[in-house]
């Protein structure tokens, strides 16, 4: 592989794009779409991703120089701004295309995930109302996915709202271990201005609101796994911030809380692709 297609990978923020895509994949085949269609669905999700993971290399290629992120290939020379710029644009423009095989409407909520996210990396990410993006793209991929269906079925609104307070809960979470590189750069979006604790508190509630939907909105009665769940949301950030303050580091707190509210995201993405199935 040579070294600017390895930096392309690196740019792309690789463990939440095939994370996100691997969760698109497996909700596609859980709401009843057939082969084709999951390839349509995890093919628009990738590149939207890809989009939105080089977009944010390039819009802070200056910021990650400054702080030394030396694990950015832009901000090192690795790959160059016109590369990642072609490369944004391609997979930009591959996004609707895509989505267009599943359908007008499917694509039309595809094509609003990913503005919104480009919104988040300029010029949201820095303003309070950082926080909106996060919730508009996570709420329109289950969206997006039920509606490539055949008919194209109306989403329930209950999976609409769990993804949004999960994308919003994984905004708090994402910023917590960034917040003093943030700082040094002039960053100040919404988890900025309320600081590590406003910030865990956030990520902590909103994401056990995404649980606690994902449980009591499908028909039909919680069942003990969901039950567990919710307890497990209330649980493990409670857990993660004692571990955190065990610490006695300068910055335990938030790396620990961080992960923390990254076990109870997977918890909600395993209900979430669970409760596809009801669809």
């Amino acid at each position: 592989m040579s070294s600017s297609v390895l930096g392309l990978v690196k740019a792309s923020h690789p463990e939440p794009a095939a994370a996100v895509t691997v969760v698109a994949g497996l909700l596609a085949a859980g709401v009843g779409h057939r082969p084709a269609g999951i390839a349509a669905v995890t093919g628009t999700v990738l590149a939207s991703q890809l989009a939105v993971g080089w977009s944010n290399d390039l819009i802070d290629a200056d910021r990650d120089a400054t702080v030394g992120r030396t694990d950015k290939p832009v901000a090192t020379g690795a790959v160059s701004r016109r590369t990642l710029g072609r490369a944004v644009l391609v997979a930009a423009l591959a996004t609707p295309l895509v989505a267009l095989t599943t359908g007008g409407v499917a694509a039309l909520c595809a094509t609003l995930g990913l503005l919104s996210a480009l919104l988040y990396n300029w010029p949201l990410k820095s303003t309070p109302v950082s926080v909106l993006p996060y919730a508009v793209s996570f709420g329109a991929l289950p969206a997006f996915v039920v509606l490539a269906l055949p008919g194209a079925p109306t989403p329930p609104a209950w999976l609409v709202a769990a993804a949004a307070c999960l994308g919003a809960g994984a905004h708090f979470a994402n910023v917590l271990p960034d917040l003093a590189d943030d700082a040094r750069t002039g960053v100040r979006g919404l988890p900025h201005r309320l600081g590590p604790a406003g910030s865990r508190a956030a990520a902590a509630g909103l994401l056990l609101a995404a649980t606690v939907t994902l449980v009591v909105g499908p028909p039909g009665p919680p069942s003990w796994a969901g039950l567990s769940a919710v307890a497990a949301a209330v649980l493990v950030p409670a857990v993660g911030g004692y571990a955190g303050r065990a610490t006695g580091r300068a910055g335990g707190r938030p790396v620990a809380a961080f992960r923390a509210v990254m076990v109870v995201a997977l918890i909600d993405v395993v209900l979430l692709v669970a409760s596809g199935r009801v669809v």
